[in-house]
């Protein structure tokens, strides 16, 4: 998503769905938009994704985000997170390496997600390399429990961290672990 104006700064998107659904929408298009009116580029990354298993439903995943089973959940995603994560990592390769085809600063290239993407937003940030680090990061919401790695990177990233207390699925406290180390 070009902006009108560009100010050289770039974002990636990585919507939510608890990693079997992209809410491509509100949680991407509309958030691109919306920095496109602020001069940014804007990406939103469509990364890989568990499925439903027909054989299976009492594993839909929206039965399991309803009855707050995260475990079952978690044990369904496991094998997924690592390859959105090292979708997020190419996007944000892909994105520098074609900062000026976009009229976007190499030093000025942001990663942010909803949900699962926020998880995917800081399983990028702890296991990026220079080629790959995001320059500032905003975990919308993320699920902690599935982000890859844990070290806060040595080269000092900027971060604006989001979550509603009434957040139905009691993500707030995710958050707030990670500002905490963050800081």
């Amino acid at each position: 998503y070009l902006p009108v104006k560009p100010n050289g700064t770039a974002v990636i998107i990585a919507p939510g769905g608890a990693f079997h659904a992209l809410a491509v929408g509100h949680e991407g298009t509309d958030v691109a938009k919306w920095l496109n009116e602020k001069g940014v580029t804007a990406f939103v990354l469509k990364y890989r994704l568990a499925h439903d298993d027909p054989a299976h439903p009492e594993n839909n995943f929206v039965a399991l985000l309803t009855a707050k089973n995260f475990k079952k959940l978690d044990s369904i995603n496991a094998a997924i997170v690592p390859l959105a994560m090292q979708d997020g990592l190419t996007a944000m390769k892909y994105v520098r390496e074609h900062a000026a085809d976009y009229k976007i600063d190499p030093n000025k290239i942001g990663f942010m997600g909803f949900s699962a993407g926020g998880t995917v937003t800081m399983s990028v940030a702890y296991n990026a390399t220079d080629k790959d680090r995001p320059n500032f990061v905003a975990p919308i919401y993320a699920y902690e429990k599935a982000i890859i790695g844990s070290a806060v990177p040595t080269v000092k990233t900027p971060i604006f961290i989001a979550a509603a207390t009434d957040d139905d699925l009691g993500l707030a406290s995710h958050s707030v672990h990670i500002y905490e180390k963050w800081v």
